[in-house]
């Protein structure tokens, strides 16, 4: 197969892979474009892991096929494709004796990228020179996941792998990495990132699979994958007091002809309507001429998440 400029950046067929005769990953296939920042989501033991070792190239599928910027892992051509890939493990581990800028450097010759661009990535990743010239066992965890971070980065890559890569960073951090990341996803880099704190990437990544028991339970934008649980929205409504009863009226009426099911309780002032999402512009229609401030609640990844984990466990307990 010839490798095209459309050519996904990775392109996941009907993959499945056994491990001491169980089944880790079941008929995976997934599709993700170049320059996107995708996420990858799922309860411990889901597969994810051993799905990064796929794409990576460092595990052979059992069944289906793996193809990665072009290259099918299982080419002999993919071990030069891998050159143009950044990886960021969960654990960054490395030789804690060398300094901060001893590491960059052997990583650097490993991946065959000049030294010279390695003081620029250290400062760029927030270690300064005085980091750098420190021995890594004097680092905290924090300054590690910077270190990882710099080594994934090295050369520019085409591809970037990430592993829980906030694991020890505080807001500041967590802030500037996102802020590298950015910058990489505009300059055409296509970043596949997992993370168990959902909140972090939610509004940050342009597509998300969730994998549960090592299927794809569902893969899209996060509309989209709202809309496959079905999630009531809240909405909240600030209402001043000679509106109350004109407000509880209209919400009454709606609910009285809506064939949604819609329900709503009033306190301090604040109305508060929970309700369909296919129901939300009729609820704003009734709020928006009586409020003084209206607020809408989409629901969080997390509850999205949560939403195919109980989908998933209401068809086991159909099945028993």
């Amino acid at each position: 197969m010839t490798s095209t400029h459309t050519e996904p950046a990775i392109l996941i067929d009907g993959v499945t892979h056994r491990f001491q005769a169980m089944d880790v990953l079941l008929d995976v296939s997934l599709a993700i474009p170049r320059g996107a920042m995708f996420g990858l989501i799922g309860h411990n033991g889901a597969g994810k892991s051993t799905l990064f070792r796929l794409m990576l190239g460092l595990i052979l599928p059992t069944q289906g096929s793996v193809r990665v910027l072009g290259q099918t892992t299982a080419a002999a051509a993919f071990r030069q494709a891998r050159r143009r890939i950044g990886y960021l493990p969960e654990n960054f581990v490395t030789y804690d004796n060398l300094r901060g800028s001893e590491v960059l450097r052997l990583f650097a010759d490993l991946k065959g990228v000049p030294r010279c661009s390695c003081a620029a990535l250290l400062e760029r990743v927030g270690l300064d020179k005085a980091a750098a010239a420190r021995p890594v066992h004097t680092y905290s965890k924090g300054m590690r996941q910077r270190l990882g971070l710099a080594q994934a980065l090295l050369g520019e890559p085409a591809l970037l792998f990430l592993d829980e890569p906030t694991n020890g960073l505080d807001p500041r951090g967590i802030a500037d990495f996102y802020a590298i990341l950015a910058a990489a996803k505009t300059s055409g880099t296509t970043i596949v990132i997992t993370s168990h704190i959902l909140a972090e990437i939610q509004e940050r990544v342009d597509d998300l699979a969730i994998l549960q028991a090592g299927r794809v339970a569902a893969h899209g934008t996060l509309p989209q994958l709202r809309a496959g649980v079905a999630l009531p929205l809240r909405i909240e409504a600030t209402v001043a007091p000679e509106r109350h009863a004109a407000m509880a009226a209209a919400l009454a009426m709606l609910a009285a002809r809506s064939e949604d099911p819609l329900a709503w309780d009033e306190a301090a002032g604040r109305f508060t309507v929970r309700c369909p999402a296919a129901a939300k512009m009729a609820v704003l229609a009734v709020l928006v001429p009586l409020a003084a401030d209206v607020v809408v609640h989409e629901s969080t990844l997390e509850q999205v998440f949560l939403g195919y984990g109980a989908k998933a466990g209401a068809r086991h307990a159909e099945r028993v």
